[in-house]
């Protein structure tokens, strides 16, 4: 049993699994880093709740989250990276290009040269249970990833933002119709992305109004039901799929106070790079991107902030 006095020193740590973090430690273990990756409560991350992926390179006939994550995983352990279940539940990074402590599961301590977040960001549900029995079945938060599946459907997505009204014009092009849901009588989106959504004739817009609960046959989405909230005049809509636009919360609330972050708590990294304002501790993938938070755009970063890290322990041992 690991007690509180044990303590482990590795080259590099990485702290969450997904894409992001299985990249750059395959990258990492190519370039002998020896890797530890502690997975998180969630190993593989959001990508391990998505039935279908069919926008991954190398993966011509589509593949299962769950299983694309596994190949990821075995593909980084063939090259010695040891994969931990293990929650990090606090850090001390160094803030003068020291050695970085952090404590896993509140029972052991790991002190590493370099660090690499990739704990990801989690998406804002409704918070109803017909909306988590069907996730995956009809019920998506990323219409860039599932609107392929729903062409010449009838889809609704709910949402009032920037996000929302882009992933509304998207799920247009491909669908036949999109309800959307915005709460208030007015958008939250800028002028330019609501004139697009106005303009689309495909797009259908319910004011006032919230999703009160997603209909289904016990496999799929089969209708929403929908309440208008001043009239309280309640209505089903007929569609096969139903998007949740209202935002992600990026998991960095082990790193406030620590690391810089924007005012919604991604964290920032230097331009075109993945470092952060502290020597030797690096951040990719969604937890540092709200903008594109595609698994191949989540790899790419992980395999830059491996380079990066490689980089930084070179340039270390020159100037010891």
């Amino acid at each position: 049993m690991e007690t509180k006095q044990e303590i482990e020193h590795v080259p590099c740590l990485i702290i969450g699994s997904g894409p992001a973090g299985y990249t750059a430690a395959i990258y990492a273990a190519r370039a002998d880093l020896k890797p530890v990756i502690y997975t998180g409560m969630v190993p593989g991350g959001q990508l391990t709740q998505t039935t279908e992926v069919d926008n991954f390179p190398g993966y011509p006939q589509g593949i299962t989250g769950p299983v694309m994550m596994e190949d990821l995983r075995a593909q980084a352990e063939r090259f010695g990276t040891q994969v931990r279940f293990g929650y990090v539940n606090k850090v001390d990074f160094s803030t003068d290009g020291g050695v970085h402590t952090v404590e896993i599961d509140n029972t052991k301590t790991v002190t590493a040269d370099t660090v690499i977040i990739s704990t990801g960001a989690t998406a804002k549900w409704l918070g109803l249970d017909s909306e988590q029995k069907y996730n995956g079945f009809g019920v998506s938060a990323c219409a860039v990833c599932d609107g392929f599946f729903f062409k010449e459907q009838d889809v609704a997505i709910v949402g009032a933002g920037d996000t929302a009204a882009e992933e509304a014009t998207y799920l247009a092009k491909l669908c036949k119709k999109v309800h959307m849901l915005v709460r208030r009588d007015e958008f939250r989106a800028s002028k330019a992305m609501v004139h697009r959504v106005l303009n689309t004739p495909n797009i259908e817009v319910h004011y006032n109004s919230e999703a009160q609960e997603v209909l289904g046959d016990g496999q799929v989405v089969t209708g929403l039901r929908v309440i208008n909230n001043v009239s309280q005049e309640v209505k089903d809509l007929d569609i096969t799929g139903f998007f949740v636009a209202i935002g992600h919360t990026p998991n960095t609330d082990l790193f406030k106070g620590i690391l810089d972050m924007d005012e919604t708590g991604y964290l920032i990294t230097k331009p075109d790079a993945t470092a952060t304002n502290i020597p030797g501790v690096f951040a990719c993938g969604d937890v540092q991107d709200h903008v594109y938070r595609q698994a191949i755009t989540a790899a790419g970063t992980g395999c830059m902030a491996a380079l990066e890290a490689e980089r930084y322990l070179a340039a270390k041992e020159v100037f010891a």
